[in-house]
Formats: structure tokens, C-alpha cells, sequence
């Protein structure tokens, strides 16, 4: 008689990838909401070392799905949430988080150096200075966000055997750089493509404005270890939202803009080395995008919308020329220093 795995919460049952092959030696893991990994070894490890008591309170800056992971454990486990975001944040997300009990706090202007992260962190701060025991994840420099995808990694490896290659989007730097580090330990040669968006400061570029969300930064978060990428591709909102539909009509994944992203620049690597392994993560599902990346409407209204897919990115030697379409340099698991040319200062703010 075939038994049924039951979970005790939904956060275990959903936590996981379901890994979907799109090609000969290419697969998607394909996550529900990927930041519960982080959010739950994090708020773990803060509990086990006494950060963290029973009725506690958390408090962190974010716009995105990580805020949703963190109330959903919130919720769960009986801990108040404060989230610090600004009007990236999309409207279903903001009444989710409502819903499940969490106070959020807006910003609404952008600094002119650090866009809205610096006001979001300087508000964050205040925030923090009137509730002195309340617990901040700090997802960019907290290293228990790397180490929440071992997990992860583990099942990949267990389930596709020999990984040759994973291609990762970029905003902590978590993601990409833990699964990397816990997977090289099975296979050090593993190839590691980080996606990012132009106008991202992460992999050298200036400060700009950022289109595409869930990927990139305005301010170096330290989770971000440059020596762990062998490449990496910029690619623009258009680009990705093109290949995010793509990714729809083509294997019926219904996710959201990074996963396309991924999901293009993964698919072009596959291509180039059939006869390699190659993991693309999709972070999220595309219902938060129905009104936005899945309308044809809105994509022509912003400028967004493209008939097809670049074939292959444009090949550049130095980030601060990267053009405004997809483009690809080999990182080749050097510093930020040896390939900018000058210290990653930056990853000071996040932490100040």
C-alpha cells in the first residue's frame, strides 16, 4: 500500500523545489516561495542562540517574497513582524502580509545615492533603536542565509546525481553563493552563472534604475561572494518578462520575472554544453504577476513588451560597459577587486 508523506506546517511541505527536467541535461527547481530556506534557518538559528524568545519580535527591510516567508514563520511560530519596504512592493503581496498580522512601514522616497535601500535601512535603524530586543535577520550580511540552502543542495544532489553547472539570480546573494559552496563540496568544478540586472551595483555596474525586481541591489550586500561565480549575465526587464512567458507556453511553469531570467540564461549555457548538467533556480510562482508580467496589456503600456527572445548575450570585458540588453563576462571565480578594478566598499552600508 502506498503511503503519503504528511507535514506538520505548510512552510515544510512547500520549502522544497520540485525539480522539472525542460531539456536533454536541463532542469528547473521549481519553488513555491524559495526564501522560506533562509527565513527558517535564520530565525532558527537566532531562537537557538537566544535572539529570539517566544513572543518575540522580528523586524526587517524587504519588498519582496522574503517578506512573505518571514510572516508566514512569523505567523506560524507567534512572533510579532515589522517589515521596512517602499513602493516596489505589489499591492496582493502588501494585503497578504496584512492579513497575516504583519505592521509595514513604507518609505517613498529614494536616496540619491543607494536608491531605496539606504532610506529603508536608515528607517529600519529607527525602528530597531525603539525596541532594542527586537531580533533583525539582516538577510544581506546574516551567513545563516547561506547556510539555509545546504538543505536544498542536499536534495539536488540526491535527486539529479552529477550537477555540472547552476545558474542562479542575484540580490543577497544567499542563494546562489550557498547552494554553490554546499554543492562543491560533491562537485568542486561546478560551473556557477549569477544573473543579475543592469543598473544593480553587485557585479560592478553604477547604481541606476532597476526595472526588473527580485534580482540586483543598490547597496554590496555581504552575503554576496564574488569568488563563487564563473560567470555572469545582465538582462533587462523585457528581456526576462519575454522569457518568463516563454517559460509558460513552452513547459506550463507559471512562475514569476527572475525565473525567466534564470530560465533564459540557463537554457542558452544548456545549449552551448549538451552533453553537461545544468540547474536553473526559479525562486517564486507567477500568481503575484497575473496583472503585470502575464498581461499583454500592461507589458506594451510600460514599454516592456518583446516578440521573442535574444538568441545569445553580448560578450563584454569590463562591467561598466555593459550594454542596456542581455550581456554576458567570465567572472572566472575572480574578487570583485581583480575584475572592477577597485575595493567592494559598499558592503559596508548594509551593515552600518
Amino acid at each position: 500500500m502506498k503511503t503519503f508523506r504528511t507535514f506538520s506546517t505548510i512552510v515544510e511541505a512547500l520549502e522544497l523545489p520540485q525539480i522539472v527536467q525542460l531539456g536533454a541535461g536541463m532542469y528547473g527547481a521549481c519553488f513555491s516561495l524559495m526564501k522560506l530556506l533562509p527565513a527558517r534557518f535564520m530565525l532558527d538559528r537566532a531562537r537557538d542562540a537566544g535572539l529570539l524568545t517566544p513572543g518575540g519580535m522580528v523586524v526587517e527591510t524587504t519588498s519582496g517574497t522574503y517578506g512573505l516567508a518571514l510572516a508566514m514563520l512569523c505567523a506560524l511560530r507567534g512572533y510579532s513582524l515589522t517589515v521596512v519596504s517602499d513602493p516596489a512592493i505589489d499591492e496582493p503581496l502588501r494585503h497578504r502580509l496584512a492579513d497575516l498580522g504583519v505592521r509595514v512601514e513604507m518609505v517613498t522616497r529614494p536616496a540619491e545615492k543607494g536608491g531605496f535601500q539606504k532610506p529603508r535601512m536608515e528607517k529600519l535603524a529607527a525602528i530597531r533603536a525603539q525596541n532594542p530586543l527586537a531580533f533583525w535577520p539582516s538577510q544581506y550580511d546574516n551567513p545563516h542565509n547561506a547556510g539555509g540552502y545546504a538543505r536544498f543542495a542536499e536534495h539536488l544532489a540526491e535527486t539529479l546525481g552529477r550537477i555540472d553547472c547552476l545558474v542562479a539570480t542575484v540580490g543577497s546573494g544567499g542563494s546562489a553563493c550557498g547552494t554553490a559552496r554546499y554543492l562543491r563540496h560533491l562537485f568542486p568544478k561546478l560551473h556557477l552563472i549569477g544573473v543579475d540586472t543592469q543598473g544593480s551595483v553587485i557585479f560592478g555596474q553604477p547604481d541606476g534604475k532597476r526595472v526588473l525586481r527580485g534580482l540586483g541591489n543598490s547597496l554590496m550586500p555581504k552575503n554576496v561572494d564574488h569568488s563563487c561565480f564563473d560567470e555572469v549575465h545582465w538582462v533587462t526587464a523585457p528581456e526576462a518578462y519575454c522569457a518568463t512567458r516563454a517559460l509558460h507556453q513552452q513547459h506550463a511553469l507559471y512562475m514569476g520575472g527572475t525565473s525567466g531570467a534564470a530560465y533564459m540564461v540557463a537554457r542558452w549555457w544548456s545549449n552551448q554544453h549538451p552533453d553537461s548538467t545544468v540547474v536553473a533556480l526559479f525562486p517564486d510562482q507567477g500568481h503575484r504577476y497575473e496583472s503585470t508580467i502575464y498581461s499583454d496589456l500592461w507589458l506594451h503600456r510600460e514599454g516592456l513588451w518583446r516578440q521573442q527572445l535574444p538568441t545569445h548575450p553580448i560578450p563584454v570585458n569590463d562591467p561598466r560597459g555593459v550594454p542596456p540588453e542581455w550581456s554576458r563576462i567570465l567572472w572566472n571565480r575572480r574578487s570583485y577587486e581583480d575584475v572592477v578594478g577597485q575595493p567592494c566598499g559598499e558592503k559596508q552600508l548594509l551593515a552600518a
